[in-house]
């Protein structure tokens, strides 16, 4: 049986190999055998790796969501006072930015909204929602109760998805042993153990935009927004929404509608022309201190305007504002007045098994001193 199975799962490689596209049952049952272990290393990278060069469709995001969530997934059933929402970018981009999805969805929670995080460490990135999260003092490797309770009592909690406490299985395995992107950053990133029904995701490329806003649809989404954020003057793009040149959107609506926009964010006086202000600055260790300033608003640059505009799309998907002006306003708000920094606070005490050493972390980090020091 092992050798068939090799066989099938070679012959599955070779049509990948001539650009054929699998179904949503065939990428279902390929990726059920990447986590099951039933075939060679070899071969699950191969598979990975063909299904990246020839690109990845909407029924083969389906079908690896499907098996991700089925066969390895923890399931947690929350009760909310409001929807769940979530926000992250896939990864593959290529402009890395800092981590603005992380102090995006800090000031979301700060507003209100219940954020269920779903992360992982870097890949293809510098610092990755999981490394940020665990540097302020976040307990990344905690219980999911633990994270359940987070989002209950601070607004926001995040789920590690390479800890086994996560996916028991073989998902974190797969996570640690690759260093490139691949259809796993979609698909792995949607395998919510709380399963939001609002969310913001940013992609690699604009042509993923409509195929990530569909499968979230097709997997329980009521409301989405897919970005992804060009830069004036350069090829590459951020899975953020830029501040650097127009964003390319497509929205879920309630009705089940999806409709397309673009962003321009000198609509909303945030024209930037520096991206280079957006890459991480140094290592994890100086990211975290930057991180922390920025919630206790103490960066009046780039980096500000762009967390606010992610942010901002945040709350309009929610539909807690009207538009993005409004939600730019609301985010604005709560940074300034310190309501954003109280959040980051109040989630690290509330994701730990050893709060007072979280909140010892995020003392540290929050002294003005150590960013002077780190920049001089």
């Amino acid at each position: 049986m092992p050798a068939e199975i090799d066989r099938n799962f070679g012959a599955l490689i070779s049509r990948l190999a001539r650009h054929q596209d699998l179904t949503r049952e065939e990428s279902s049952q390929a990726f059920s055998a990447v986590l099951n272990d039933a075939t060679t290393s070899m071969q699950q990278g191969a598979f990975l790796a063909a299904l990246a060069t020839k690109g990845e469709t909407g029924e083969e995001m389906a079908g690896a969501w499907e098996a991700i969530f089925n066969l390895d997934t923890v399931k947690i059933n929350l009760l909310p006072p409001r929807p769940l929402v979530e926000n992250s970018g896939t990864g593959m981009d290529a402009f890395k930015t800092f981590n603005i999805s992380t102090a995006a969805a800090v000031i979301a929670a700060a507003g209100g909204l219940s954020m269920a995080r779903h992360g992982a460490r870097a890949i293809t990135s510098a610092c990755g929602t999981v490394d940020m999260a665990e540097a302020v003092g976040v307990d990344v490797e905690c219980p999911v109760e633990m994270v359940a309770e987070s989002i209950a009592r601070a607004g926001i909690g995040l789920f590690n998805g390479m800890s086994p406490t996560i996916h028991p299985g073989s998902l974190a395995r797969i996570l640690s042993q690759i260093h490139f992107g691949s259809i796993l950053n979609i698909a792995a990133s949607l395998a919510n153990p709380a399963m939001p029904v609002i969310g913001v995701r940013g992609v690699y490329s604009e042509a993923m935009i409509l195929p990530v806003v569909r499968l979230m649809k097709s997997i329980g989404y009521k409301k989405a927004i897919g970005l992804y954020g060009t830069i004036t003057g350069l090829d590459g793009g951020m899975d953020e929404a830029s501040v650097c040149g127009p964003t390319h959107c497509a929205e879920l609506r309630e009705s089940g509608d999806i409709r397309a926009f673009t962003l321009y964010p000198e609509d909303y006086g945030l024209r930037a022309t520096n991206p280079q202000d957006l890459a991480p600055s140094g290592g994890l260790a100086a990211e975290a201190r930057r991180f922390v300033s920025l919630l206790q608003n103490r960066e009046n640059g780039i980096r500000k305007d762009a967390v606010l505009l992610n942010a901002a799309l945040v709350f309009y998907a929610a539909g807690t504002v009207s538009g993005i002006d409004g939600g730019l306003q609301k985010a604005t708000r709560l940074l300034e007045n310190g309501q954003a920094f109280a959040t980051l606070t109040a989630w690290v005490a509330a994701q730990n098994r050893e709060p007072e050493k979280g909140l010892r972390t995020l003392e540290r980090l929050a002294d003005p001193g150590c960013l002077r020091k780190e920049r001089s």
